[in-house]
């Protein structure tokens, strides 16, 4: 009979939930009754991601109410692209994405899964305005995206609770993060984040070529997700775990390819104005480089932007790459991706505000401790709140908005705490004892619980120091 996980309480595990549940009557008694009840963790943990999503719903009805319109949806922080994408890419016009340009002749400038996830909401919006025709039609589409989206968000919330078993409550950083409530409808970033976090579920269940049928989907709605098989590359290169690796891959070029492949061969065109657009973007806002501009420094020259992000984005992986393979003990899956990850978005071109919702389960799942958890978070919501109030100034004269100096203070907050998070993981790593999850006081299942098939691997190539015999010694 296999043993039931044991579950770890956040009032007894983290000092910060310990500490509010003082002033309320203390943590959870050592006799107390665990279970149960029909409120199981993951379902308290979807209606604590409601209840945040909720929230977040009713901000934005001042922009609702007035059709998000300027500045107000800056001035009030309730901008999304959403409503005005109805009609800028033709969903409004009946035009079916990448087979036909909107009425400017631009294709929609997303992946092929986040485009037929915004045509099936039209095609919704569609069926809701012939019940309700005096329905404003941009209203309900952001409407229907809202509650779509809620369903990418709850099984978000859900892989993270079970992806390491007996930590399911660390998932409550996800469903309360305060970027997660304000700019979850920002845009369709919780799409990929939900396949990701499945695919890391199914990896940590041992499914190497199912996690990558997912991983590949997530691929397809944004293309961060190709990152992470960089982490897994370099953790299998210190296990030796190629079989798994090359399930992995295969599931997911397989997945890509069917979402894709079609698609590009019925408009091409159509298919890569994403990929262009990708690549031959400048500078835009949230990002280092933007910023440099905004304060009155020499910023980098157009044609080298690319180069520059790119190399940037390359030595920081090639420093993350040396942890990984010569840290003491084998890092976890969920820290490496952390790290590639913010460090994609720190050398990137762009940082949208959304764009931080992609490292927040990967942040709970690397180290989760809810005082770094919330100075990280409290950097991004002071981003969050910078930009929207920039934009609301943007090109005016006179305006109250905050000048650019002031932007790029902001910018540089959010990426310090970005950084701030990293170092934490970073020393987790090559301090374990330092580790959450490695230090939650179950040490016969604390190597990596959320790795799968790396759990408890002997180490076959590090760099400096040999391999070692076994990961848990």
């Amino acid at each position: 009979m296999t043993r039931r996980a044991p579950i770890v309480l956040p009032s007894r595990d983290d000092p910060v939930i310990a500490s509010i549940l003082g002033w309320l009557g203390g943590a959870v008694g050592r006799m107390a009754r665990i279970g149960g009840t029909w409120w199981t963790a993951v379902r308290v943990l979807v209606a604590m991601a409601a209840a945040g999503y909720l929230v977040g719903y009713l901000l934005d009805l001042s922009c609702r109410g007035n059709g998000w319109a300027v500045p107000d949806r800056y001035e009030h922080l309730c901008y999304t692209d959403i409503a005005p994408l109805y009609s800028l890419r033709g969903f409004a016009d009946g035009i079916v994405p990448y087979l036909q340009p909107a009425a400017d002749g631009q294709h929609l400038e997303y992946p092929v899964l986040t485009g037929a996830f915004m045509q099936a909401a039209a095609m919704l919006t569609g069926a809701v305005t012939a019940i309700v025709p005096t329905a404003d039609r941009v209203v309900a589409f952001f409407d229907v995206n809202v509650v779509l989206l809620f369903v990418a968000l709850a099984v978000t919330v859900i892989a993270t609770a079970l992806t390491v078993r007996r930590r399911p409550w660390d998932a409550a950083m996800v469903a309360l993060a305060p970027t997660m409530i304000l700019g979850a409808t920002i845009n369709w970033d919780l799409l990929p984040i939900a396949f990701a976090g499945v695919a890391l579920l199914l990896w940590s269940r041992n499914h190497p070529f199912a996690a990558g049928i997912l991983l590949g989907l997530a691929v397809a709605a944004k293309f961060y997700p190709v990152l992470f098989l960089g982490g897994f590359l370099v953790l299998s290169l210190r296990t030796a775990r190629w079989k798994e690796f090359g399930l992995l891959v295969g599931g997911t070029a397989l997945a890509w390819a069917v979402v894709n492949v079609p698609v590009a061969m019925a408009s091409f065109d159509g298919w890569a104005h994403f990929y262009r657009f990708s690549s031959t973007r400048g500078e835009d806002f949230g990002s280092l480089w933007y910023s440099m501009t905004q304060a009155g420094l020499p910023g980098i020259p157009a044609e080298r932007l690319n180069l520059v992000a790119t190399g940037g984005f390359l030595v920081l992986c090639a420093g993350i790459a040396w942890i990984a393979l010569s840290a003491p003990r084998r890092p976890r899956l969920a820290a490496i991706l952390f790290l590639i990850v913010a460090a994609f978005l720190i050398t990137n071109k762009v940082y949208s505000p959304q764009y931080s919702l992609w490292l927040v389960p990967l942040a709970v799942m690397a180290r989760p401790r809810w005082r770094d958890f919330l100075i990280w978070q409290a950097g991004e919501v002071v981003y969050f709140a910078a930009i929207w109030w920039f934009l609301a100034g943007y090109g005016i004269d006179d305006t109250t908005g905050l000048t650019g100096q002031q932007y790029a203070t902001a910018v540089i907050v959010h990426v310090v705490a970005t950084g701030y998070f990293a170092i934490m993981v970073i020393r987790d790593i090559y301090a374990p004892e330092h580790d959450p999850v490695r230090q939650d006081g179950f040490a016969d299942d604390s190597d990596d619980p959320g790795g799968g098939p790396y759990d408890g691997a002997p180490d076959r190539f590090t760099l400096g120091r040999g391999p070692r015999q076994s990961a848990m010694s």
